[in-house]
């Protein structure tokens, strides 16, 4: 038997792929014999005043006592049916929590208790608080203590729930009541603080659609196709811009969609006048933000270096070249010289000009109370120039006056502090580079297939992935990109999905199985259903998650904002400057970001910085149902004989059976004797023909050579033609062995018998297990462990095993999708791979250590610079910093701390079982 380590249960097939596929799925999901969905149409309900009302139903939960069987829930349904306004209900039989959807405009909660109280049973309404929450982009923050102002500014404003604002991200995630404020007001608040905001996305950006108009000629072509558009089910929001001809509308893709959208607006086109609608494009705000703000400083570094580098020349070097420079000293009035007028002239536009936005953020941060890196530099600068123009004015009056003008310090200073932005920015824009590659996965383009009442294909049309509408029919060609999430309706192939999960194995797909949108169609030509749309899918999902993930901010930022806000000394013009604290706010959040972004890109989701935090100080694992891993890649890594046959033999027996076979394993195995034949000096005369070939889908394939039948697949094919194989988990082994060398511990906690649960610990090399153990038991169990003091991390597959996962210190869920796990987990594992639980510590311990060398880079600047700047060395050496000096010495601590950061985009795997 060739060890293929392929899928070790048919319990976890597909696993990846469906809870990927589920992100969306409802809590409240109908199960056969659990839970009971009616959808109801109250009696003498006006069609019309519920389709108005449509864009309003909200949900309402209750908890109901009592409910024993179906009877219960049927009682409760035949009373809400003459309930006007309801329109679903769904209710579990386990623990009767039901979800009541209604229209407010025709219902209440109230009544809905009262009917089903009503109906007799007692019932609970579980009230939740109306929470909105929305991205914005921040622009003009210079350092941690801008970021710490802005959040102060939004905590103050009525409503505001929760507010965190990432310095290296540049945006803020603002929790608020929308009964209490919106947000226009929070845009507002922080405008007030002296920054700009702008909407990156809400709540109800959920799905939108932009559109471009052609035939839209007058204000009634604009209000007609408005009205249609609001008055149409499914529309939660539009907005239209006059000038640009283009609409925006958000809506609810289990309604409507973008082709449909356009379908209406072409539809109500006046008589003559024909109306147009094709999808737009928007640029990407956060890559055109970054642009924008690349460009701006570029060109303010470009103008200060035109004024600035002439007066560097003027007081620095043509006074060192005699005779050159002579004219520099030549006296217009009394000690008034042409260097000294020039400089003043040069520096001038520098200070006031270029370096207005000092000016503007010292105004801000002065009237917050607080002192940031305007301040500094405004501070510095100004005292340098003004310095400067009072010996200007001395040197004129005064005929014995002799003084040093300091212009070029302050004209350097600006200078060099643009440049340090401009690298910084730059720098920064790579640390996002996996979020730009996890959204390219998306083909551009989809086949869309329209089906006539038979199933059969009546037309194929290319269309914008952007088109496509839930329950949509696509068509996937061998090489071709799955262009949605969906299920197979015809067809079979297998799909690499490698992209999404780092599975180098491409998975069998044939009707009923789910496919995610960015994987690669391998072999065969499939039919697919769209399920899920928009942000709706599984890529949406993991981008969302990984940028939720690099605004959080971590604990050990912390320090940094503590220090910052201290680290403002009152005296001299170069510690001020020296002495900015701009690297310290970059130390953590640029590592975090990065971090995240490299575990993304391996397979390892991070839900923040608290969890990348958390994961470096684990010393003891909890894993569950280690046999349930899948394990694998499409190449012949061992070739193992338990039997009598010559290895030869086995060889041409396995070639002959695959021969047949476009499976990538079945190439591997060919491939695998071949090698083998090459490497002993021999190759058959022919391959045996095979007779009786058959292929199992995602198992493997049998056949009959001469008068032997030949098996040749995983272990679910081995135990369906009832072959016993001995257990062997490889990967487990690895990952405990590697864990005890790193000085952490690994325990096994299972529901299986004590008998079961010592076998299989002792086969992975785990000393520790509790067997028989319940979910809460598991809970319990990690508690126990807490309690004496120990750092616990939970491997498990994120539904089951919820309670210890949400228990543990570090929950690792494996194998990425459903709602339970993203909520109970701290760390998705999208693999389902053992060996990422070694990746997400490995990872955490290197970043961890990398946040410690960037403020080592950063408090160095400021440590041995300071006292510098301060002048300790001056009485001894005569050595001091210019204070165009400490400017070039701020920046380089800013640019060190970031490319300190970039580092661990060279992150190396500890373990590469897989990819190997």
């Amino acid at each position: 038997m060739f060890p293929f380590r392929g899928r070790m249960s048919s319990i976890r097939e597909n696993g990846v792929g469906e809870e990927l596929d589920d992100l969306k799925a409802p809590l409240l999901r109908p199960a056969s014999g659990g839970a009971v969905t009616i959808t109801v149409t109250a009696a003498g309900q006006n069609s019309k005043a519920a389709a108005a009302a449509d864009k309003k139903v909200r949900t309402a939960k209750f908890k109901i006592g009592d409910i024993k069987c179906t009877a219960c829930t049927a009682s409760i349904e035949s009373m809400l049916k003459e309930l006007a306004g309801v329109q679903t209900v769904a209710i579990s039989v386990l623990d009767g929590h039901a979800a009541v959807t209604y229209v407010p405009e025709l219902t209440t909660v109230e009544k809905i208790k009262e009917t089903i109280e009503d109906a007799g049973f007692p019932v609970e309404h579980l009230s939740e608080q109306d929470i909105a929450v929305c991205r914005l982009k921040i622009k003009g923050m210079m350092c941690t203590s801008c970021s710490e102002s802005i959040e102060r500014a939004l905590l103050l404003v009525d409503g505001v729930k929760k507010a965190v604002v990432g310095l290296a991200l540049e945006e803020a995630k603002v929790h608020f009541d929308p009964n209490v404020v919106d947000i226009a007001g929070i845009i507002e608040s922080i405008e007030g603080s002296g920054f700009g905001a702008v909407l990156v996305s809400s709540g109800a950006d959920v799905n939108k659609v932009h559109l471009k108009l052609e035939g839209v000629d007058s204000l009634e072509d604009c209000k007609r196709i408005r009205s249609l558009l609001d008055s149409a089910q499914g529309v939660n929001h539009v907005e239209m811009d006059m000038d640009e001809q283009k609409v925006t509308i958000n809506y609810d893709s289990a309604i409507t969609g973008p082709r449909s959208l356009i379908q209406l607006i072409e539809e109500a086109s006046p008589g003559p006048n024909i109306y147009l609608a094709t999808l737009f494009v928007p640029p990407r705000q956060r890559e055109s933000d970054q642009l924008q703000e690349t460009r701006m400083y570029r060109n303010q570094f470009l103008w200060s270096c035109i004024f600035s580098v002439p007066v560097f020349l003027f007081s620095m070097a043509l006074p060192m070249l005699h005779p050159y420079g002579n004219w520099l000293s030549y006296k217009l009035y009394h000690n008034l010289t042409v260097g000294m007028l020039l400089r003043w002239i040069l520096c001038t536009p520098v200070q006031f000009i270029v370096g207005r936005r000092f000016y503007v953020g010292a105004y801000h941060a002065l009237r917050r109370k607080s002192a940031n890196m305007d301040v500094l530099v405004a501070l510095g600068t100004n005292t340098a120039y003004f310095y400067s123009v009072y010996v200007i004015i001395k040197a004129t009056l005064a005929e014995n006056f002799e003084g040093q003008d300091f212009f070029e310090t302050s004209a350097m200073l600006i200078s060099f502090i643009l440049l340090g932005k401009y690298l910084e920015i730059v720098a920064k824009g790579k640390t996002s580079d996996a979020l730009a590659k996890l959204t390219e996965l998306a083909p551009e383009t989809a086949c869309l297939l329209t089906l006539d009442a038979g199933g059969k294909v009546v037309s194929e049309e290319e269309i914008s992935t952007q088109l496509i509408q839930r329950n949509d029919i696509i068509k996937i060609v061998p090489g071709a990109k799955v262009a949605v999430d969906g299920v197979v309706v015809d067809g079979q192939s297998h799909v690499n999905e490698s992209m999404i999960t780092g599975e180098a194995r491409p998975v069998a797909k044939r009707p009923g199985d789910k496919v995610i949108g960015g994987t690669m169609n391998e072999n065969g030509c499939i039919y697919v259903k769209a399920t899920h749309v928009g942000s709706e899918a599984a890529l949406s999902q993991i981008v969302q998650l990984v940028e939720a993930a690099q605004l959080a901010r971590a604990p050990v930022q912390l320090l940094a904002d503590r220090i910052s806000r201290y680290f403002v000394p009152t005296f001299g013009i170069s510690v001020l400057v020296i002495a900015c604290p701009c690297a310290l706010g970059l130390a953590t959040p640029t590592a975090v970001m990065v971090a995240t972004g490299k575990g993304a890109s391996q397979g390892v989701l991070i839900k923040g910085g608290d969890a990348l935090e958390k994961a470096h100080t684990v010393k003891t694992v909890v894993f569950d149902k280690t046999g349930t891993l899948t394990v694998g890649k499409p190449q012949v890594v061992s070739a193992v004989l338990f039997s009598s046959f010559s290895m030869e033999e086995f060889c041409d027996l396995a070639t002959a059976a695959e021969a047949n076979s476009e499976h990538p394993i079945a190439k591997a195995v060919v491939d695998h004797a071949k090698r083998f034949r090459h490497k002993i000096g021999s190759s058959p005369d022919h391959i045996p023909d095979v007779k009786d070939f058959q292929v199992h889908t995602g198992a493997g394939v049998t056949g009959k050579v001469g008068e032997r039948v030949v098996l040749v697949g995983n272990r679910r094919l081995m135990r369906t033609s009832e072959i016993t194989l001995v257990p062997e988990k490889p990967e487990a082994q690895r990952v405990v062995s590697f864990l005890r060398s790193m000085g952490i511990t690994s325990i096994m906690v299972t529901g299986d018998n004590r008998a079961t649960a010592a076998a299989i610990a002792r086969d992975v090399g785990i000393d520790y297990f509790f067997a028989e153990t319940s979910p809460v038991g598991k809970a319990d169990k990690i508690k126990d462990l807490q309690g004496k003091g120990v750092i616990v991390a939970m491997v498990g597959d994120g539904i089951n095993d919820s309670p210890a996962l949400v228990a543990a210190d570090v929950g690792m869920a494996i194998g990425a999708g459903t709602n339970v796990a993203i909520e109970a987990a701290d760390i998705v594992l999208i693999k389902s791979n053992l060996e990422d639980v070694v990746t997400a510590i490995d990872l955490s311990r290197q970043t961890i250590a990398r946040i410690r060398m960037n403020y080592v880079w950063a408090l160095g600047y400021n440590v041995l610079g300071m006292p510098i700047a301060a002048g300790i060395l001056y009485p001894f050496t005569g050595i001091r910093l210019p204070p165009w000096l400490a400017g070039a010495c701020m920046a380089a601590s800013s640019l060190s701390v970031v490319c300190s950061s970039l580092l661990l985009q060279s992150y190396k795997k500890p373990l590469h079982g897989r990819e190997g």
